[in-house]
């Protein structure tokens, strides 16, 4: 019995001996290292430049795909400057969703495979805006930047915005074909409600056709242009105090351009609409929601915006 039991013992010991130790975690790296486009979730990665596209891809796609947007909270996307390890996952991505017009000024900068970058405002590049002699500046954790060269809030034109959409939805069918009819039935639905807003827009510039309006900043061209808006533009923050010198540039502007309404791009303070009030101007926010908003989503925050312009303008 003794010798039996020895005999058991050796056997178990040789098997342990024979039996693939656990990786190491630089072994566990190099393994994942190896699928860079998979997921702890298994399913196709695809990042996206800014919140718009985000939005767009997840309404599109469900959960066929994992869409990440990296950029902090808060800050602006197109001048939002990547880390190393953003830029690695941009390059591992399975699809790469670019806003383009010159939106992501890091892209010029790094190698990113052209096979699977997709550029969602190819279609409309014959028609984008080019500014010039815009003056630098600098507002939150982005330091100082310009909005000279192509305007590069698209989506804000909401015609625009549905062949960005379209843009979204050719490149994810390619990348899962297997969802395609989904996809389809989504992109559908998307693009009616943006075709709705584009029309509700279209009503509101038809009455606003003689009134100039001026904007807190310079990001409203494609909106101006679509709907026939008269605007001239400040550099203005919602948050920050309007001071002296900041009164005497908008005094400046309204020698020539009798505006009695202001577009704010997000919620100012009570003591901004006040200051503005006692010299005439009305505000009303028309947020163009670069980045992931407080509360809702990109189409509540849309409907909002729309719905502010109407009931400022009846």
């Amino acid at each position: 019995m003794k010798t039996r039991t020895l005999l058991f013992s050796c056997l178990a010991l040789i098997l342990a001996g024979c039996k693939p130790s656990a990786p190491a975690p630089a072994e566990k790296a190099a393994e994942s290292a190896a699928t860079p486009g998979a997921a702890k979730s298994g399913k196709p990665q695809v990042l996206v430049a800014n919140y718009p596209l985000q939005y767009f891809a997840q309404r599109i796609a469900g959960d066929a795909v994992e869409v990440r947007f990296l950029a902090p909270k808060g800050e602006d996307p197109a001048f939002w400057q990547p880390d190393e390890a953003a830029i690695t996952a941009f390059q591992n991505a399975d699809l790469i969703l670019m806003n383009g017009a010159a939106y992501s000024k890091w892209a010029d900068k790094v190698t990113l495979p052209e096979s699977k970058v997709v550029d969602t405002s190819a279609a409309f590049a014959s028609g984008f805006i080019e500014v010039r002699d815009a003056t630098t500046h600098s507002h939150g954790p982005g330091g100082e930047h310009s909005h000279s060269g192509t305007a590069f809030t698209t989506w804000i034109a909401f015609d625009q915005a549905a062949k960005q959409a379209q843009a979204v939805s050719d490149a994810l069918i390619k990348l899962v074909p297997a969802a395609q009819d989904a996809m389809t039935k989504n992109t559908q639905a998307l693009k009616s409600e943006l075709d709705a807003l584009d029309a509700r827009m279209t009503a509101v510039g038809h009455r606003l056709v003689q009134y100039p309006l001026v904007a807190s900043h310079p990001v409203y061209h494609y909106l101006a242009r679509r709907y026939g808006l008269n605007i001239k533009s400040v550099l203005w923050e919602p948050e920050t105090a309007i001071d002296d010198t900041a009164l005497n540039d908008l005094r400046a502007v309204l020698a020539n351009h009798r505006a009695r309404w202001m577009i704010w791009e997000g919620e100012p303070t009570k003591e901004n609409v006040d200051k503005l009030a006692s010299i005439g101007i009305q505000s009303v926010v028309f947020d163009p929601c670069g980045n992931v908003p407080e509360s809702g989503d990109f189409m509540t925050v849309m409907k909002s915006n729309v719905e502010a312009m109407e009931n400022a303008f009846r």
